[in-house]
């Protein structure tokens, strides 16, 4: 049997947490920052958490990993 392989375009965007969560970054704060609020900019700072009906998806694509 193959071993079961990782996804490596998953492996570079997320982390899995010890709790079985998922760490993701922000989408929208890569570029055309201009016409964008501070405030907006502001709240897209830091990482959060994969939202709990797209975990399968992310079952399927880190395999292994304890999702």
């Amino acid at each position: 049997m193959p071993k079961m392989k990782t996804k490596s375009a998953a492996k570079k965007r997320f982390r899995v947490r010890p709790g079985g969560t998922v760490k993701r970054g922000q989408a929208f704060k890569r570029h055309i920052l201009t016409k964008k609020t501070t405030k907006n900019k502001r709240h897209l700072r830091g990482a959060v958490n994969v939202h709990p009906t797209n975990m399968g998806h992310m079952a399927q694509m880190l395999p292994g990993q304890g999702i």
